[in-house]
């Protein structure tokens, strides 16, 4: 404007058209015309790198938001989640409950537990977990436990092998299928690493007392894994069976198979199908009714029903020799 006299709006528009290295060039003008639009046309040439930086910053910050986290470069005493399955995702909502760091890694990039990764901010390593570099890349040698819940048994146990050769002690719990190769796995990474704490768990194994609860009806109360077992607990009644009937409760006791733990002290017409459930709706609140602490001399009659603790094969020898009825059902 000072050097061509030009109006304030037309000489704007002329220095951006220069910044832009859009405009005619200035041959037939004023020196100082010429020289601002030389000027003009540096200045461009310096702020296009930077709209441009400023550009693809806006961009990734966006993405950002929305795109999976990769492990701090000093996280440490966390916990490595292997598989984002049905269970690694429960797990993992679990964990961030308890507000435990953790790091999953995750081979297929469509798993449905990456959403919740996600929306929780943890952590996610993409691979192959069996592959060099992926386990690195979770940070394992500064973990403080493993999680290897993939639905492949072999993934499983080779990540664990490897982790444990990074760092012997690695707190490990490990998701095998069928249960005599869990039991194997636990007892050999319990012999080859006898200072570190080692869980293997069949999912088969653990599931089976829901389904059999389920089959039984209102029979079985309740289930606790222990160990490498399953203790059942059981409402039973006396009659028909000549293991408690007839028998104190001393000697209804067998170690390793079933012990009676209490007595439905109600009436037969006032029990309820199960000393667990829920009266009726409209019904009188009544009690439990149950008699916890048992006298070893008590003698079970066949009017009586108890709560019993017991494995699997000591709850299946107590029913299978049940004898049946008249009509043989």
């Amino acid at each position: 404007m000072l050097t061509t006299g030009e109006h304030p709006l037309r000489a704007t528009y002329l220095t951006l058209l220069d910044l832009f290295a859009i405009n005619d060039p200035a041959l037939d003008e004023p020196l100082g015309r010429q020289i601002l639009q030389l000027l003009s046309g540096l200045v461009g040439l310096l702020l296009l790198p930077v709209l441009l930086a400023a550009v693809l910053e806006g961009l990734g910050t966006f993405r950002s938001g929305t795109a999976l986290r990769k492990p701090p470069r000093g996280l440490s005493d966390h916990v490595v989640l292997l598989g984002l399955g049905k269970i690694g995702t429960r797990v993992l909502a679990r964990l961030r409950e308890l507000h435990i760091p953790v790091v999953c890694v995750e081979a297929d990039p469509e798993a449905r537990g990456l959403a919740l990764a996600r929306r929780l901010r943890v952590p996610v390593v993409l691979g192959d977990v069996t592959q060099e570099g992926v386990l690195e890349a979770a940070k394992i040698h500064r973990a403080h436990a493993l999680l290897a819940l993939t639905s492949a048994d072999t993934t499983n146990l080779e990540a664990s092998l490897y982790a444990r050769s990074v760092r012997p002690d690695l707190r490990v719990v490990l998701r095998l299928y069928d249960d005599d190769f869990a039991t194997a796995v636990y007892r050999t990474l319990r012999a080859t690493h006898p200072h570190a704490l080692t869980r293997s768990r069949s999912v088969s194994h653990l599931a089976a007392p829901a389904f059999a609860g389920a089959m039984m009806g209102r029979q079985i109360l309740g289930a606790i894994p222990v160990e490498r077992r399953v203790l059942l607990f059981a409402a039973l009644d006396v009659a028909g069976h000549p293991h408690l009937e007839g028998r104190t409760v001393a000697e209804a006791f067998r170690a390793g198979a079933w012990r009676v733990l209490a007595l439905d002290s109600a009436s037969p017409e006032e029990r309820r199908p199960g000393p667990a459930t829920a009266p009726a709706p409209g019904s009188p609140e009544r009690p439990s009714g149950l008699v916890w602490d048992l006298p070893p001399t008590y003698v079970l009659g066949s009017e009586d029903r108890v709560v019993i603790a017991a494995t699997r094969r000591g709850l299946a020898e107590l029913l299978g020799r049940r004898p049946r009825d008249r009509t043989g059902a």
